[in-house]
């Protein structure tokens, strides 16, 4: 894909240059992205067990308000999305496949709503920390358009304040296995299996959600 051979020919450049510079090239230990994608538990689930990602924290971000709660986000006004924070190493998993996960557990071709989540707090947005992250994410993005080929409304932001959700909020599928198992009978309920195989299951190589 494009975005890939550019990011080869970029690294081979900074390779060299650091060589002659006497230096070994290396990456930083620890990076964040910031997504949002509907509801945040289904979100940090579909990120906390991929091998290289640090922690995933479930918050709201790309609003007005300071310090929001919950009960003032769901009911929109506020401005925040519901948003998953990810730190991740990238010496062990790549920006590009958290971008490449993160298109596949959203439908991309909805405004201010995912699934049965309906309102600006359930927007899609990739939130990008440099511009590095701006460039995978939109050049990604304008794939996803050529393979649905329909718009994608899903905003591309710089990244803000995030404040973490409560307490009760995290981890949510290893705090609640018994609710969270409710929580995928919703899911289905609401079609997001099953759309999402629609989506996305024709591409070579991509597993069905399960």
């Amino acid at each position: 894909m494009r975005h890939r051979r550019l990011g080869f020919i970029m690294a081979a450049l900074i390779g060299v240059a650091a060589l002659a510079a006497g230096a070994t090239p290396s990456k930083p230990a620890r990076e964040k992205a910031t997504f949002a994608g509907g509801c945040f538990w289904c979100m940090e689930d579909a990120f906390e067990k991929l091998p290289g990602v640090v922690s995933v924290t479930s918050g709201y971000t790309g609003g007005r308000t300071k310090n929001p709660t919950y009960e003032q986000v769901s009911s929109g006004g506020t401005g925040h999305a519901e948003s998953v924070e990810v730190v991740f190493d990238p010496n062990k998993i790549s920006y590009e496949k958290l971008v490449e996960v993160y298109w596949k557990n959203i439908d991309p071709t909805v405004t201010n709503g995912q699934f049965c989540d309906h309102g600006e707090q359930y927007r899609t947005v990739i939130f990008f920390h440099d511009d590095a992250q701006r460039q995978v994410a939109e050049d990604t993005k304008k794939q996803v358009e050529q393979y649905l080929k329909v718009p994608i409304p899903t905003e591309i932001v710089k990244a803000g304040v995030f404040y973490p959700a409560e307490e009760h909020h995290q981890n949510y599928a290893e705090k609640n296995p018994m609710a969270y198992g409710m929580y995928h009978s919703f899911r289905k309920n609401c079609g997001r299996a099953d759309l999402l195989d629609q989506i996305w299951a024709p591409i070579p190589g991509q597993p069905k959600e399960k």
